[in-house]
């Protein structure tokens, strides 16, 4: 049972059930409130109860001696019943005070049902005092009873039995409420702790993409830059020998540095402390990858995109898409940047779904220039790689092929583990 499920009414397939947990939840607010309201009605409504039961006469039925005088059982029954108004507040001081009341109630032979009201106190005990409190309340209850029952030793039976038993019941009760209470209230405060720890691992997750994208930020500034600085070298030393060539290069330089801004801009965007005018375009998904392969082909770099495996009927989570997504745009960058240039330079793309994961496949045949990347797989973007299929319990293998070329194989799971 997960903490939502104790916490939530179920209002789906029961809905009676959901409505009565509402309502109770209503009570129990009230009754924070206003604890002296409930307390007042419990305590007017066995006051009224117990007068009743003195008019009527209904005491002379369990009565061992019914020639005990009225006034006499009416003062008992109001003392048994006026107090349950501080039975929260005073519970022990209650108990104390019927205590001579119920030693009378035995020794006259009243034996007014009224008595049993003491239990109500003692099932408040048990539920919010310790457990030293429920044992001095339960001598304070049986002790008039067994001096009183001294007085009638063939009713001993009668006198003192019953209310033994109603003492157990209401001490059981009130453990057993006070541990439900407890063992939720510990499921509410876990629930807290795990809220705060979320919101934690969410802003140091935050702060961590923080730190990647300003190394996406170092590799944009430095490789565009780089770029920049090698065509105007070029367009200055062809522009007096082939003015065409330094128009070229002054356009490629223009394009460049239009391109290095877009992406700064995106970035910083994100960077920036009022989120609420941060970039909100959606991001990519598996969908995508069609858009990504087309302007790779337009780079120069033919990609075929193979797909294996039937679909699960519940797309994968935006996380695991975008993640895909990520790995197969950071394989074929690196295979423009680090692949030597062959005749037939290509690349292929292979997903493959299975019962409970996906498998991607990103595979070139061109061989890395020597002094590009790291040659074991250890990279800044394949350690990026790494750490996103790792969000998901993912794994991700680069390094060279097993004929020729480079490749990139992530393993995703389509879902959560359970662990």
């Amino acid at each position: 049972m997960t903490d939502h499920e104790t916490d939530r009414p179920t209002t789906g397939a029961f809905p009676l059930t959901g409505h009565i947990q509402r309502l109770l939840q209503r009570v129990r607010a009230y009754d924070r409130r206003r604890p002296l309201v409930w307390d007042g009605l419990l305590a007017t409504f066995w006051v009224l109860f117990a007068v009743l039961d003195v008019s009527s006469g209904g005491w002379r039925t369990v009565a061992v001696d019914r020639s005990v005088p009225a006034p006499l059982v009416l003062v008992m029954s109001v003392a048994f019943s006026a107090p349950l108004l501080w039975r929260r507040s005073h519970p022990l001081a209650v108990l104390v005070f019927m205590a001579p009341f119920s030693l009378a109630n035995v020794w006259t032979g009243a034996v007014i049902q009224a008595a049993f009201l003491q239990e109500i106190v003692v099932f408040n005990i048990a539920l919010r005092q310790p457990m030293r409190t429920l044992a001095w309340s339960g001598g304070i209850v049986l002790a008039p009873l067994v001096i009183g029952a001294g007085h009638f030793p063939d009713d001993w039976n009668r006198l003192f039995v019953p209310h033994l038993y109603a003492l157990a019941f209401a001490s059981l009760v009130g453990i057993v409420v006070r541990t439900r209470k407890e063992y939720t209230e510990a499921l509410v405060d876990r629930a807290n702790r795990l809220e705060l720890e979320r919101d934690q691992q969410a802003r140091l997750a935050a702060a961590a993409e923080r730190t990647r994208i300003a190394r996406e930020m170092h590799d944009i500034i430095g490789h565009n830059l780089s770029v920049i600085t090698g065509l105007a070298d070029g367009g200055a030393y062809a522009a007096a020998k082939s003015p065409e060539r330094a128009a070229q290069a002054l356009d490629a330089i223009g394009t460049t540095s239009r391109q290095a801004l877009a992406e700064l801009r995106r970035l910083l965007g994100v960077l920036r402390d009022a989120p609420d005018r941060a970039d909100r375009t959606p991001q990519p998904t598996l969908d995508d990858i069609d858009a990504l392969l087309t302007g790779v082909r337009a780079a120069g770099l033919p990609v075929r995109l193979h797909r294996h495996g039937t679909p699960p009927a519940v797309p994968p989570t935006a996380g695991r898409q975008l993640t895909v997504y990520r790995v197969v745009q950071e394989a074929l960058t690196n295979t423009l940047k680090h692949a030597a240039t062959v005749p037939s330079l290509a690349a292929e793309v292979t997903l493959t779904y299975r019962a409970t994961e996906l498998e991607v496949l990103i595979t070139d045949n061109g061989t890395r220039r020597p002094g590009t990347g790291a040659p074991d797989g250890t990279g800044q973007g394949i350690t990026g790689m790494r750490e996103r299929a790792s969000l998901y319990d993912g794994t991700l293998e680069a390094g060279r092929s097993v004929t020729t070329g480079w490749q990139v194989r992530l393993l995703l799971p389509l879902e959560d583990s359970l662990s």
